[in-house]
């Protein structure tokens, strides 16, 4: 299978983490945030994952050519010569993702959630229709445009922006799986999937609901960047809290340095390996070379 993964944007609002580095590089809980989606849709099945980029495209090319060769799989990359919108991407890659009559995935950056990649194969396999979206559940559905579906079919009838009266409090998660007919549907131009594709193809009954399940974040802000670690560390604890360092430890090379009682350390102060402090207060831009056993002293 195959998967297109939507990763080329600036990342603005990320700035300044994204001065320097592209957003899906940006360390997310010890990795970058492309790598949690792109391992995932691996252990779903995936074989070939193609980004669509632009901006510091190949700062992008050199950690995913490690990862490659890491994970087993193909990558390639798909470069936009001028932002095509959220539609028009898939139409630059339309002879990457056609070679098979296998659906593919398609996702944006930002979204980091438990990816229910299976589930998404499954259910897109049952309606047999020409896509498939991921909708999750919001508290305030007025701030958004909503997904309206039956509920037990899934299938979509509309969507509605920012209703100021209830018709649905699911929204799209930015999560896909389409059939490569899908992609008859779009030019090479640029477009936007939610607003000129999508209501054509739910108007024509080819477009389905999956709900998803567990926690979800759009990690595109600083806010909901920091909120999403919050709701991902909190899933991991839940689901494999093996995988999380509890209590004292050490990671890695460091040097040990032994503290008793109250020590302060003031700001750009370096203390040497191998020293004792006992109760110290050290005052800033000091640098300590030898123990100091005597309590309490003011350096």
């Amino acid at each position: 299978m195959k998967a297109l993964i939507l990763v080329g944007g600036y990342g603005t609002r990320l700035r300044p983490l994204t001065l320097t580095v592209p957003k899906p590089l940006v360390e997310f809980c010890n990795k970058p945030i492309l790598l949690h989606q792109v391992e995932a849709l691996v252990k779903a099945g995936v074989r070939h994952v193609i980004l669509a980029v632009s901006y510091m495209s190949e700062l992008l090319e050199r950690e995913m050519r490690a990862q490659e060769q890491r994970l087993g799989i193909k990558i390639s990359l798909s470069h936009e010569k001028e932002p095509l919108g959220t539609a028009g991407p898939l139409a630059l890659a339309r002879e990457l993702l056609t070679d098979n009559d296998e659906p593919f995935f398609v996702l944006n950056s930002d979204v980091i959630c438990d990816f229910p990649f299976d589930d998404m194969l499954k259910f897109h396999q049952q309606h047999g229709r020409e896509g498939t979206i991921v909708v999750t559940k919001v508290e305030e559905p007025s701030k958004y445009g909503v997904v309206v579906y039956e509920g037990e079919t899934g299938r979509i009838h509309r969507f509605v922006e920012k209703p100021q009266v209830f018709v649905s409090n699911k929204i799209n998660a930015g999560m896909y799986i389409f059939s490569p007919a899908m992609l008859r549907r779009i030019q090479l131009r640029p477009t936007s999937i939610e607003k000129e594709i999508f209501p054509v193809m739910a108007e024509e009954g080819h477009l389905y609901a999956m709900e998803l399940q567990g926690f979800w974040m759009d990690i595109g802000q600083p806010k909901d960047f920091l909120t999403g670690m919050c709701m991902y560390l909190q899933s991991v604890r839940q689901q494999a809290p093996e995988r999380l360092r509890t209590g004292p430890g050490f990671l890695g090379n460091v040097l040990v340095v032994r503290m008793e009682n109250v020590t302060v350390l003031g700001e750009d102060v370096i203390v040497n390996d191998e020293l004792y402090i006992n109760g110290a207060n050290v005052l800033p831009h000091k640098s300590i070379t030898d123990s100091v056993p005597e309590p309490r002293i003011i350096m």
